[in-house]
C-alpha cells in the first residue's frame, strides 16, 4: 500500500512506479522522475555531508527553472526545511529573509548573482552557496559551489528524511504587503493533506500536465510541484506570463492541461482574445486564485478553453487554500468562492467570535489539518492569526478576511477586514464595487479603497486601467456605476491609469494606491 506521510514520499512512489515518465518540461528538455530522484538524493547528500542536520533551513533563490524541483527534494531528503525566495526579490529583503530564516545553505543561480552576493556577509549562519551556471569567483567570505560539482561528485546514498510528519518542511515567505515578510511554518503533515484536498476537487490523475509560469516562490506555484510529484504526472515550467506568446506555444506544444492563473493574467489573456481570438482545447481545467475573478471572464474564457473545468478559489498562505467554487456551479453562483476544501470547515464568526446566520459579513474562520503552525520568529503576529479556545486543544486561523455564507455554505468575499470601507454609516464591500466595474467594457483593471473623510468617514475612490480605445472617462465611470450601485456605494472620484501597480505574487498592490 502506498502510504505518504511526507513530501518525500510522493517521489519514493512515483520513482519507484515509473521512473521513465517524464516528470518536469521545461521549453525542449524533459527530465523523468528518475532524474529528479537521483539529483534530489545527490543534493541531500552533499548537504548532509556539509553539515546540514535535521530541521535547519535551505534558501532556494532562483527563476522558475528545472533545478529548482530537485532542489527542493533534495533539501527535504536531506531533513532540512526548504523556503523558496522570488528571483526579483531586492537585495535588502533577500538579506531579511535570509536572516530572519536562518539559513544555512543557499541553492541560486549565477545569473541573479548580483542580488545574493552583497547579503552574504550579513547572514553569518549560511555556510555556503550551490549555484546554477558558469563558475564564479568572489570575493565573499562563503564557498561558492557549482551545482554540477554537487551532481557529479555526490553520489546518491538514497538518503531518508530522518523526520516524522508533524516536522516542518517548509517555510513559505509572504510578500510583506503589511510590513516585513512572515515566514509561514507549514509541516509536511500540512502539505501532505492540502495536495491531496487540492487533487481530489480538481479531479486529477496521473495523465495531467500542469502547466506553471506561476512564482515557485509563491504557494500557488510551489503546489503545481507538489500536484504534480504527487500523482507521478507532469509538470510543464515556464519562467512567467511575461511574454503570453511563449506560454501560449508551450500550451500547444505540451498539450498542457491545467492552467493555473490569477486576474491579472486573464486579464491580458481575454485582451489578446479580443485582437485576435485563441482557443487551447488541451486544456481541461483552469484555476484562479490570489484575487477574486469578475464573473464577466467566465464566458470569455470558456471560449478561450473550449474543454475546461473553470476553479473559482479562494486561499491565503497560512492555509493554502480556503474554498472552491464547483465548476457546474459557476452560473448558479456567479460571485461566490465556494464551500470548503475537502476535509476542513469554515465559518463566519462577529466581533465577538460569535457565529453569525446566513448572509451576515463577518470575519471568516477556517479549521483543517492544513492551518499553519504559526509564522517562524514572530509570535505576536502569530496570536493575531491562529485562535485556540474555540475548539479545545486546536489552533483555528482567523483569515482576517470578511465573507459572508449562504445557506447552501458558498462563500462571498468582501475584502481585507482592514478594506472594508464605512462610508455614511454604510459597510461598503471593495469587491462589490470592484465586480460592478469589470462589466464596463473597457475596463481591464480595478481596485477600490477609502479615502478618509470628516463628513462621511470614508469616501470611495476608484482606480480603474482602461483599454486605449474604450473611450471611457471618469464621468462615463461613475454613470455606470451609479446605474448599477446602491447611492453609497458610487465611487466618489475615479482615476484612470495605464496600469495598477501589483506585488510580487501580482496582485493589485492596495497598499501602493493608498501611498
Amino acid at each position: 500500500m502506498d502510504i505518504r506521510r511526507l513530501l518525500t514520499d510522493s517521489l519514493d512512489i512515483a520513482f519507484k512506479n515509473n521512473p521513465e515518465a517524464v516528470a518536469v518540461c521545461v521549453g525542449e528538455q524533459e527530465y523523468t522522475y528518475r532524474d529528479l530522484y537521483q539529483q534530489s538524493q545527490s543534493i541531500a547528500a552533499y548537504l548532509r555531508a556539509q553539515g546540514l542536520t535535521p530541521g535547519e533551513r535551505v534558501a532556494i533563490f532562483m527563476e522558475n527553472s528545472w533545478p529548482i524541483v530537485p532542489s527542493i527534494y533534495g533539501v527535504l531528503y536531506a531533513g532540512g526545511v526548504f523556503l523558496v525566495i522570488n528571483h526579483l526579490t531586492k537585495t535588502h529583503k533577500l538579506a531579511y529573509v535570509l536572516q530572519d530564516s536562518g539559513a544555512q545553505f543557499l541553492l541560486s543561480d549565477a545569473v541573479v548573482a548580483a542580488q545574493f552576493l552583497p547579503v552574504l556577509t550579513q547572514c553569518p549562519e549560511l555556510k555556503a552557496v550551490i549555484y546554477v551556471g558558469a563558475t564564479m569567483a568572489a570575493d565573499c567570505h562563503k564557498p561558492l559551489v557549482p551545482l554540477a560539482q554537487v551532481l557529479s561528485t555526490s553520489v546518491p546514498v538514497y538518503l531518508k528524511p530522518q523526520r516524522i510528519n508533524l516536522d516542518l518542511a517548509a517555510l513559505i515567505y509572504t510578500s510583506g504587503s503589511t510590513g516585513d515578510p512572515k515566514g509561514v511554518m507549514m509541516t509536511h503533515a500540512n502539505m501532505v493533506f492540502t495536495s491531496d484536498s487540492l487533487i481530489e476537487y480538481l479531479r486529477l490523475d496521473e495523465h495531467a500536465r500542469i502547466l506553471c509560469f506561476l512564482p515557485l516562490a509563491f504557494d500557488y506555484g510551489l503546489y503545481q510541484i507538489l500536484m504534480a510529484v504527487r500523482l507521478g504526472a507532469r509538470l510543464i515550467v515556464c519562467k512567467s506570463f511575461a511574454f503570453p506568446a511563449q506560454v501560449f506555444n508551450e500550451i500547444n506544444r505540451t498539450q498542457a492541461g491545467v492552467f493555473p492563473g490569477v486576474p491579472t493574467v486573464f486579464s491580458t489573456l481575454i485582451g489578446v482574445h479580443q485582437k485576435s481570438p485563441l482557443c487551447f482545447p488541451s486544456i481541461t481545467r483552469v484555476t484562479n486564485t490570489a484575487a477574486a475573478l469578475p464573473p464577466e471572464y467566465v464566458p470569455i474564457l470558456k471560449t478561450i478553453f473550449p474543454n475546461a473545468l473553470i476553479y473559482k478559489m479562494y486561499g491565503l498562505t497560512e492555509c493554502k487554500r480556503v474554498s472552491y467554487l464547483e465548476p457546474e456551479d459557476a452560473e448558479r453562483f456567479p460571485t461566490s468562492v465556494g464551500k470548503a476544501i475537502p476535509g476542513t470547515q469554515i465559518f463566519i464568526l462577529d466581533e465577538n467570535q460569535q457565529r453569525l446566520g446566513p448572509n451576515q459579513m463577518g470575519t471568516l474562520f477556517v479549521r483543517g489539518a492544513h492551518v499553519m503552525q504559526g509564522y517562524w520568529n514572530k509570535p505576536v503576529e502569530t496570536a493575531k492569526m491562529l485562535v485556540g479556545d474555540l475548539f479545545p486543544g486546536e489552533n483555528v486561523l482567523c483569515a482576517q478576511d470578511q465573507f459572508t455564507l449562504d445557506e447552501q455554505g458558498h462563500l462571498y468575499f468582501c475584502g481585507r477586514v482592514d478594506d472594508i470601507i464605512k462610508s455614511r454609516g454604510e459597510k461598503v464591500s471593495p469587491v462589490e464595487v470592484e465586480n460592478v466595474l469589470y462589466r464596463l467594457p473597457g475596463v481591464r483593471e480595478a481596485a477600490v479603497i477609502g479615502v478618509e473623510d470628516p463628513i462621511e468617514g470614508q469616501t470611495i475612490k476608484a482606480f480603474v486601467a482602461i483599454d486605449p480605445d474604450s473611450g471611457l472617462d471618469e464621468k462615463k465611470i461613475r454613470q455606470f456605476c451609479t446605474a448599477h450601485l446602491e447611492n453609497f456605494m458610487v465611487p466618489k472620484v475615479v482615476e484612470i491609469r495605464d496600469s495598477l501597480p501589483k506585488t510580487d505574487s501580482n496582485k493589485i498592490s492596495k497598499k501602493e494606491l493608498r501611498s
